[in-house]
């Protein structure tokens, strides 16, 4: 199959096709008929699977809100307030990221004796929102009903916990490592899974023996979230709690678990709502300067080509919309540095074809005839466009930092412009070698005069 290039031709022409209805903006009209990208909602081998095609648009983009949170070091040791930090900013980021919210952003930052983690939501205006999504100082509790508890409590009686009739048995949100939804291997209905750390975990183990056939509360800031039976020893630290959960209500009790998981105190120190207008305006220019540059680009490879021209601008052409439509599949959150990856990017694509096409007239200039001098142009100018765009791709990667270290960049604007680059420069690479060569196979007839 791609050792013929007719046929190669209509896979990528298929491959342009998905890629475009895929780019096709929101209620976009053509003539009279409002077009929208596809959305998937189908069940396969019982899994629902959803997927809508939007584009994401960052904080600086699309507004948003921002919350600076400051962390109270007080009960804390010097030497461990770095990584009491970090606990906290992967918590609120679990937190965040379980409900949904599209690519939010979440570091942790220390300046002097101030220790703050800095929480950016695209797309949530509501300031109150945005605190219920991330929560308020929350303080975690197991505890187990005293002994009166359960005298005073009939076979009849609804046994429900409460401070007084319940006491600590020394499990915090400290001992909670993660809480998250998931389904039974038998049922198929929706369980609550619990970690402890390993710490916490020796402690739970301790109190599911004592307590065997007994029932265990856990309460948050003072308020009973959940009351359920242990009905074995759990020794390896990790527990489910069943019952009548919904899919919802298990979701909302592993958040409220998640949100006592705070190995610190935090408080709000600084909260705004950041407006699109700025990212309109910024989406606008871009798109006017990325459109002006593309043309630029077209016009100078028509000019200096030729033919061979108009079929890198089809190459390019068809970067574009895999690219974006990449975008949305995977999905990639835009912001400003992003959109300058991409625009970058585009003029890394027509590199490769610059050097391919030189190395071409240069084979031909020795009279060999076209079809050999092309196959050898574009054998010649692999190992100059593998380093160049390889070498690309490190400096991507680098600026992703996708081992969050702290000694390279965190930002949530580099790692946009990195994630953009990283994926230009692949497709770019594709489209370069197989979608040019393609296109010059099938399409491209030289003229007679020769090539100076």
């Amino acid at each position: 199959m791609f050792k013929n290039p007719k046929r190669l031709l209509l896979i990528l022409v298929l491959f342009a096709i998905v890629a475009a209805v895929i780019d096709i903006p929101e209620n976009f009209k053509f003539f009279s008929t409002t077009l929208n990208p596809p959305t998937f909602d189908f069940s396969l081998f019982g899994v629902k699977i959803q997927k809508k095609f939007t584009t994401h648009l960052g904080l600086d983009l699309a507004g948003g809100t921002q919350i600076n949170l400051e962390a109270d070091m007080k009960e804390i040791k010097a030497e461990d307030r770095a990584s009491a930090l970090e606990s906290s900013r992967q918590v609120i980021e679990r937190r965040v990221n379980f409900f949904g919210v599209s690519e939010p952003t979440v570091q942790s930052v220390k300046s002097g004796d101030a220790y703050r983690i800095s929480v950016e939501l695209p797309g949530v205006t509501d300031v109150n929102e945005a605190l219920k999504l991330i929560g308020q100082t929350a303080k975690l509790e197991f505890r187990e009903f005293t002994e009166d508890a359960y005298k005073n409590a009939t076979a009849e009686a609804y046994l429900f916990p409460t401070l007084d009739n319940t006491v600590a048995v020394g499990i915090t949100g400290k001992d909670l490592k993660n809480a998250g939804l998931t389904f039974s291997s038998q049922t198929g209905e929706p369980e609550v899974a619990i970690t402890f750390t390993p710490e916490g975990g020796k402690k739970f183990a301790d109190v599911t023996k004592r307590l065997l056939n007994k029932q265990l509360a856990i309460f948050l800031d003072d308020f009973p979230l959940t009351w359920p039976n242990v009905s074995t020893e759990i020794t390896d630290g990790s527990a489910v709690i069943s019952g009548s959960f919904t899919k919802e209500s298990g979701k909302t009790l592993a958040l409220q678990l998640n949100a006592g998981a705070l190995p610190v105190p935090v408080s709000v120190v600084e909260q705004k709502t950041i407006g699109a207008t700025l990212g309109e305006s910024s989406v606008k220019k871009s798109i006017v300067a990325g459109l002006i540059g593309l043309s630029l680009v077209a016009l100078f490879m028509i000019l200096k080509y030729g033919w061979l021209g108009v079929l890198a601008d089809l190459a390019l052409v068809m970067y574009g919309l895999l690219t974006l439509a990449l975008y949305r599949i995977i999905p990639i959150t835009l912001t400003l540095p992003g959109i300058a990856g991409f625009i970058l990017s585009i003029g890394m694509a027509v590199d490769s074809n610059i050097l391919i096409f030189e190395r071409y007239r240069e084979e031909e200039r020795k009279g060999k005839p076209w079809q050999i001098a092309m196959e050898l142009g574009f054998g010649k100018a692999w190992d100059s466009i593998r380093d160049a765009n390889f070498t690309t791709i490190i400096t991507s990667i680098i600026l992703f930092n996708p081992g969050n270290w702290n000694f390279l960049p965190t930002s949530g604007l580099v790692r946009g412009f990195a994630s953009t680059l990283f994926i230009g420069v692949v497709i770019s690479l594709f489209t370069g070698i197989v979608v040019t060569r393609t296109l010059v196979r099938v399409l491209y007839k030289p003229s007679k005069r020769k090539t100076v």
